[in-house]
């Protein structure tokens, strides 16, 4: 899982703008202006049951990691948060 979900700074991330944009998920600012030190993307080839592949991107660390646990779903309260 994305450890974004729980950061103070998800919102004007430029390391997890770039995780939904391969996620084709709505992103939560359209002019992303943090620039997050040393994130680590890590990056997951899967077989889905169609016989297709998929990717799976997640930030697994970060430098600038500032915990808020539940900071995405309080800006997206109505939605699922992302696994």
């Amino acid at each position: 899982m994305c450890i974004c979900v729980d950061c103070h700074w998800v919102e004007r991330c430029q390391a997890y703008h770039a995780v939904e944009r391969q996620h084709g998920a709505l992103h939560l600012s359209d002019h992303p202006d943090f620039e997050p030190r040393e994130p680590r993307i890590h990056v997951q080839v899967i077989n889905l049951p169609s016989g297709a592949v998929g990717v799976e991107w997640d930030v697994r660390g970060c430098a600038s990691f500032q915990a808020d646990p539940g900071r995405w779903q309080r800006l997206r309260p109505d939605q699922a948060v992302p696994t």
